[in-house]
């Protein structure tokens, strides 16, 4: 089955997209049910909220969102993938096209916060180069921070200016 990419630059308005992305917040973080949609209006209320989703068989079944934290920071907010099609790579493409789309914004480093409990999450992060910073206590237990910085590597430069070559 082959799983479509889109890219939303802010929160879809009440329909279609927005109950569909609801509800599979809800699924894939228990622990907001009854409050992602607040946090989400609250969040975009303060900044465009841009919005990175996977579909199979015309169903929403992964999503990444993230904002602006600051100048030249981005901060990699929600994310995951629906249980039954976890495994696939359907989470390191949102991640892949969400920093790759932060690089071509000009973001220096991107930000993000995970739970112990959420290791798949924590893992491929930690496989996409990000490093750990710290640790705070959330909502929920220990939280823990992770940066990255999303600058073009020297490697790159230099294959980029092999290629102009």
């Amino acid at each position: 089955m082959p799983v479509v990419f889109r890219f939303l630059p802010d929160l879809p308005p009440p329909g279609s997209d927005w109950e569909n992305l609801l509800a599979l917040l809800t699924t894939i973080f228990s622990t907001i049910e009854g409050r992602q949609a607040a946090e989400l209006r609250y969040q975009q209320a303060r900044g465009p909220v841009q919005v990175w989703l996977a579909e199979a068989e015309g169903k929403l079944v992964g999503c990444k969102l993230g904002y602006e934290r600051k100048p030249e920071h981005y901060y990699s907010w929600l994310g995951g993938v629906e249980p039954a099609y976890r495994g696939q790579g359907i989470a390191a493409e949102l991640l892949r096209q969400q920093h790759t789309w932060c690089r071509l914004q000009g973001y220096q480093r991107i930000r993000t916060q995970t739970y112990n409990q959420w290791r798949a999450m924590l893992l491929l992060n930690l496989k996409s180069g990000f490093d750990i910073v710290g640790t705070q206590q959330g909502a929920y237990g220990l939280v823990i921070v992770l940066e990255k910085s999303v600058l073009p590597t020297k490697t790159a430069e230099a294959q980029s200016y092999a290629s102009e070559k």
